[in-house]
């Protein structure tokens, strides 16, 4: 009993307060999350739409959430976060429910471009704010809790889809802009925003940082600029190029192989299940690692997880990849995030989010084409082979990219540190004071 309070407490206790308001606001708008799991069906069955148009209209809105997610790491920093929130989940709802009314392909396509414009919006604001909340050393426990959560509310929301679609599909959009709606009227009320003070004053102070051409110089470009933001971010983009095979190559595998769209249902859903499970406990296990070494090692196991698949394709094997393939998403996913989080400024920490969030909408778009090509001329062995050679290789570079995280941080406690002195000595000598380490 009390191993139990104590697991407990390391995993849900410290936290403040607005920050399982933003948590609970997320499980509902996952509760309702209809709509974008089952669109392709939508499209192909009860619209009688071909396979190419579900294909062209998923790319649409992959094509609008990459943009949505700079864009909306932009305005958490200049309009803060909380109103970012906000807008995009209302907007989210307005366009989910337009998309439930399209019916030609024009409309089709151009009511899912608009749901990405809207939707991805929200995860660089809300990424920004989980970590302006919560203190550096819970960060990763903080992205976990949040997965978890996602994860939670995607698995009932597919357990109800059926009951749901008897009243119509039309209500699936209806619920989906009901949830959406009810999150964004959580966050307004209940989550006060978390906009640091910095990103105030920097965006105060902005016509005063412009360049001749009238630029700011304190913005994307800044984040451009990190060399070690952006190969942490190109490592990401190529390890989950690899992940998202799950979705692109491992169906294609699965129906050579003579598997029906119900097992490939259920093998799936292990997925899902086994991150509602295990998510937190193997949180509190990695915690005392270090982000580089447990970035390197989740994407060695997603690499095993594909690479087993080159020993046999049979039912028991494709079980076996999921499960492992999911041990290392489960490593991977809050610790990529707390990483993000500690190489950004407080003033730009929603445009690196943005960015962050290009490598899992982009890779979204590149992986079925890297899988497809690859299964179509060499076949799925080749492939499997592939995604944990490509693994092994971003396990090296999450490794070196890992210690100039830590180099990072321990300069920027030394800059702390000695601000701090400087500030106690000035306000000795305004005191008639002498300092007290001009004597030591």
């Amino acid at each position: 009993m009390i191993r139990l309070r104590s697991a407990a407490e390391s995993t849900f206790g410290g936290l403040p307060g607005a920050f399982w308001w933003l948590w609970i606001g997320t499980l509902v708008n996952r509760i309702g999350g209809f709509v974008l799991p089952f669109f392709a069906f939508y499209v192909t069955g009860p619209l009688h739409r071909s396979a190419a148009l579900a294909g062209a209209v998923a790319a649409l809105f992959g094509a609008g959430a990459a943009v949505s997610g700079v864009v909306g790491g932009v305005l958490a920093d200049r309009i803060g976060r909380k109103p970012t929130l906000v807008g995009s989940q209302l907007a989210n709802a307005v366009t989910i429910v337009v998309l439930g009314y399209a019916r030609s392909p024009w409309a089709l396509a151009l009511g899912a471009l608009m749901v990405g414009l809207a939707t991805n919006a929200f995860r660089p604001a809300q990424n920004a704010m989980i970590a302006d909340m919560v203190p550096v050393g819970d960060r990763v426990r903080a992205y976990a809790l949040n997965f978890w959560a996602i994860n939670l509310g995607f698995s009932f929301s597919m357990a109800a889809v059926g009951l749901v679609t008897q009243f119509g599909y039309r209500t699936l959009f209806y619920a989906d802009a009901a949830t959406t709606t009810l999150c964004a009227l959580l966050i307004a009320v209940l989550v006060p925003d978390s906009t640091p003070v910095a990103t105030v004053r920097a965006r105060a102070s902005s016509s005063a940082k412009r360049d001749g051409d009238g630029h700011s110089r304190d913005g994307l470009g800044t984040v451009l600029r990190d060399r070690t933001f952006v190969a942490f971010v190109a490592t990401t983009f190529l390890l989950l190029i690899v992940f998202m095979q799950i979705n692109a190559a491992l169906p294609m595998a699965m129906s050579a192989s003579g598997l029906s769209a119900a097992q490939f249902g259920r093998i799936s859903a292990i997925n899902g299940v086994l991150i509602v499970l295990l998510q937190m406990p193997v949180t509190r296990l990695l915690k005392r690692y270090r982000e580089g070494r447990v970035l390197a090692g989740a994407g060695l196991v997603i690499g095993a997880g594909f690479g087993l698949l080159a020993f046999g394709q049979s039912i028991e094997m494709y079980v076996l990849c999921v499960v492992v393939m999911t041990l290392g998403e489960i490593g991977n996913t809050p610790t990529g995030q707390a990483v993000s989080a500690r190489l950004s400024q407080d003033h730009l920490r929603g445009r690196y989010q943005g960015v962050y969030q290009l490598a899992w909408t982009l890779s979204q778009v590149v992986a079925p084409l890297v899988g497809g090509v690859v299964i179509s001329a060499y076949g799925g062995t080749p492939l499997w082979i592939g995604c944990f050679a490509v693994t092994a290789l971003t396990a090296l570079a999450f490794l070196r990219i890992g210690k100039q995280v830590e180099r990072r941080v321990a300069v920027a406690r030394s800059a702390e540190v000695e601000q701090t002195r400087q500030a106690q000595a000035s306000a000795q000598i305004a005191d008639g004071q002498q300092p007290e380490f001009a004597t030591a």
